[in-house]
């Protein structure tokens, strides 16, 4: 069981009979009073996102939360397909257990899949993915890196801005987190 001061951000905890990743904390204390933990969590099932304040004797318990390795198949724009490489069965996630998540999935790619009381709840991405670049304006002789951006959409469907020597078909590095340029990979 935790503590309130041991409710942190990236932690997570059964809430109502669900679990919940605490996104975002803090803790205060008034003069005479015990603490309190104000907390943003997000629904680990359903995506929701709630806010909740806990007073200094509470205590809740830690989720059992899991990863296994899957691979993601395809997806509708609603739903999404994935197969649990360890045992081949085939599970479908909706776009809200996957969030943003779901701007960065391509066919084929690995994954790490959430797991909460044996059933998949979510995805895991990695911190960068390496990604093809699909259409863009061509390159001109001369572009550096210094230089400006421009836009381009990658295999996943996102567009994010490159620096102007990137052409169609090289294969970029993207923070998943901010969707972000970091470098071309060669």
């Amino acid at each position: 069981m935790y503590s309130i001061a041991e409710l942190k951000k990236g932690r997570a905890i059964v809430f109502e009979g669900d679990p919940f990743l605490i996104t975002w904390n803090q803790f205060s204390k008034a003069a005479r009073q015990g603490g309190v933990m104000a907390t943003k969590m997000k629904n680990l099932k359903t995506g929701s996102v709630i806010q909740k304040t806990f007073q200094g004797s509470e205590r809740l318990p830690p989720a059992d939360v899991g990863y296994k390795k899957v691979q993601y198949l395809y997806g509708d724009g609603t739903s999404f397909t994935f197969m649990d490489l360890s045992s081949y069965d085939q599970f479908e996630l909706t776009e809200d257990m996957i969030g943003e998540a779901a701007k960065f999935l391509s066919e084929g790619q690995e994954l790490d899949a959430m797991m909460f009381e044996d059933l998949p709840i979510g995805i895991k991405l990695p911190p960068t993915i390496d990604v093809k670049v699909v259409d863009t304006v061509p390159g001109v002789k001369g572009d550096t890196a210094t230089g400006g951006t421009k836009p381009a959409t990658l295999e996943s469907g996102i567009t994010v801005n490159v620096p102007l020597f990137i052409n169609e078909g090289d294969i970029l590095k993207v923070n998943t987190e901010s969707g972000e340029y970091m470098s071309r990979v060669d």
